[in-house]
């Protein structure tokens, strides 16, 4: 498998399949793709792993394309501006934020991801349920605006404002914790709760998220008067 991500801030990616090679990817995140491709829907896992998918920002069912000869060519776009991130799902598991997912070669299993303290549930941008890619094989990811890759080394702390994680690897410590200072609070501009990740290991940071770009629309949309 081959793959080539383009397109700037409105990314897409095209994978090249060997004959017998296969990716999957939710219901209707095909974009375009060669004649030579075979197409599968299913609930990938059965009833209860397709409703945690569902959870976790996915849809139901899952469609797999499998190349027939060797050359065969997908193309997936991302849903909003922002990267497509290709990670070798066989160095660690990796944790991902809601609705990221894009696509994976079968052997990387998706599935649902709790966390593990209320407060990181409640504050932490992303709610209680996201998303965890197991297994090994590659798979993509979408995140919002730029991407900014940082390994943590063992102990070393970053913070980050609520909802600008994007990724993380499964071995680093994932916790929200309260702003201190009460000036802080009112007027720092980033809200009573920070997020705070332990190392080792790597993080995915985003620049933009969804919530935030549409709040700043809000002022801009009109107002229909009936």
């Amino acid at each position: 498998m081959k793959y080539n991500i383009f397109g700037g801030n409105l990314p897409a990616v095209t994978i090249t399949l060997n004959a017998g090679e296969s990716i999957y990817t939710q219901s209707g995140g095909m974009t375009w793709m060669t004649d030579n491709i075979s197409m599968e829907t299913n609930m990938k896992g059965g009833f209860f792993k397709g409703l945690g998918r569902m959870l976790s920002g996915e849809s139901l069912f899952m469609a797999t394309y499998t190349a027939r000869t060797d050359g065969a060519e997908i193309t997936l776009a991302s849903t909003f501006p922002g990267s497509i991130i290709a990670v070798d799902i066989g160095e660690g598991n990796i944790i991902l934020q809601k609705n990221a997912f894009l696509c994976a070669q079968p052997t990387v299993e998706l599935s649902t991801y709790v966390t593990k303290k209320i407060s990181s549930g409640l504050f932490g941008g992303e709610g209680f349920i996201l998303q965890k890619l197991t297994g090994h094989g590659y798979a993509f990811f979408e995140i919002d605006g730029t991407c900014y890759e940082k390994v943590l080394a063992p102990g070393e702390v970053l913070k980050v404002d609520t909802g600008n994680v994007a990724a993380f690897e499964e071995k680093v410590g994932y916790e929200v914790e309260r702003i201190k200072g009460f000036k802080n609070i009112l007027f720092g501009g980033e809200g009573l709760f920070i997020t705070k990740l332990t190392g080792p290991g790597k993080v995915w940071l985003q620049t933009m998220t969804m919530p935030g770009f549409a709040e700043r629309l809000i002022p801009f949309l009109p107002i229909r008067n009936d």
